[in-house]
C-alpha cells in the first residue's frame, strides 16, 4: 500500500510537470542546441548546411556591421545603465515620502512599464520628428533649433537611450521602493538621535541597505540592454549609418533578411557568452559593495 502511493504521488508530479518540461524542451533546449550546431555552418535556408568550423565566431568581431553593433550596445549601456539608476533611485527616495496622493504618483511612474513598446516607440518616433515633433516644438519656444533626433547620426543613439530610461525607470523606482521599505526605522531613529543629517543618513543608511535592490536591477538592466531590439527596429531600424545598430537586431537581419543563419546562430552564441560572463562578474563584485542586512 506504501508503494503504490509513493507510485502515484510520483505519477501525479509527472502528469502536472509534463506540460512544462515538454514547452521547456521543444521550445527552448532544442532551439538552442540546433542553433548551437548551425552555428558552425554556412547555411542559407536553402541548400545543404555547409560545416566552416569557428568561421562565423570569427567574423563576429571582424565583420564591421556585426562589430559596430557589439560597440553600440556597450555605448547604449555606458550612457543608459548609470541615468536609469540614478533616477530610479531618486524617484524611489521621492515616493517613499509621506505625501497627498503618493499612490497616484507610485502608479503614474509605472506606467511606461506596463505599455507596449511598439506603442512606445511609435509615440516617440512622432515626438522626435525633426520636422513637426513636440520636442523640437518646444525646443524652438526657448530658442533652440533641435536636431533631426532619429536621423542624426550623433543624436539617434542619445535619443534611443533617452526613450529607454523614461520607459525603464518606473520599474528600477518600484523595486528600489521595495527595498527601501525593507529597511528598519531603527536605523534612521539611531542616526537622529546622534545628530546626523538626511544626507549623512541617505549616504551611511540608506544606500548601503539599499544595495542588494540595486544589484538586482542593475542585473536585470544589463542584460536587457544586450538584449536591446524592439525600439530601435522601430524607431531607427538600426540607422543612421548604423549609429543605433544592435546585436540583437543584427541577428534578427542576418537571420531572416539575408538568410545567414549561420553567422545569426554564431552571433546569438556570442552575446550569449558576453552575458554569462557579465553576469559571473556581477556575481563575484556584489561580495565587495552589497551590504545584506542580518
Amino acid at each position: 500500500m506504501v508503494g503504490q502511493n509513493k507510485w502515484l504521488k510520483r505519477t501525479a508530479i509527472v502528469v502536472f510537470l509534463l506540460p512544462s518540461l515538454l514547452g521547456l524542451l521543444l521550445f527552448q533546449l532544442i532551439p538552442m542546441i540546433t542553433s548551437g550546431v548551425i552555428s558552425f555552418t554556412d547555411w542559407n535556408m536553402l541548400s545543404s548546411p555547409k560545416f566552416v568550423g569557428f568561421a562565423n565566431f570569427a567574423k563576429v568581431f571582424t565583420d564591421e556591421k556585426s562589430y559596430t553593433s557589439l560597440l553600440n550596445v556597450f555605448k547604449f549601456i555606458a550612457g543608459y545603465l548609470p541615468l536609469v539608476l540614478i533616477l530610479g533611485t531618486f524617484l524611489a527616495v521621492l515616493l517613499n515620502r509621506r505625501m497627498r496622493g503618493v499612490k497616484f504618483y507610485r502608479a503614474m511612474i509605472f506606467i511606461p512599464v506596463i505599455t507596449s513598446w511598439i506603442a512606445v516607440s511609435i509615440v516617440w518616433r512622432w515626438f522626435l520628428n525633426g520636422q513637426s515633433g513636440l520636442i523640437n516644438y518646444f525646443l524652438s519656444l526657448v530658442g533652440i533649433d533641435g536636431p533631426i533626433w532619429l536621423q542624426d547620426f550623433h543624436w539617434a543613439l542619445p535619443a534611443v537611450i533617452g526613450v529607454t530610461v523614461w520607459k525603464d525607470v518606473g520599474f528600477i523606482a518600484v523595486i528600489l521602493l521595495a527595498g527601501l521599505q525593507e529597511i528598519s526605522d531603527d536605523y534612521y531613529e539611531a542616526a537622529q538621535m546622534d545628530g546626523a543629517s538626511s544626507l549623512t543618513q541617505l549616504f551611511r543608511i540608506t544606500l548601503p541597505l539599499l544595495t542588494p535592490a540595486l544589484f538586482f536591477v542593475m542585473t536585470i538592466s544589463l542584460i536587457n540592454s544586450f538584449q536591446l531590439f524592439d525600439q530601435v527596429i522601430i524607431m531607427t531600424g538600426g540607422g543612421p549609418a548604423g549609429s543605433t545598430s544592435t546585436i540583437v537586431e543584427q541577428v534578427y537581419k542576418n537571420a531572416f533578411m539575408n538568410n545567414k543563419m549561420g553567422f545569426a546562430s554564431a552571433q546569438s552564441w556570442v552575446l550569449f557568452a558576453i552575458i554569462f560572463v557579465v553576469t559571473v562578474v556581477q556575481n563575484q563584485l556584489q561580495k565587495r559593495w552589497v551590504v545584506y542586512d542580518k
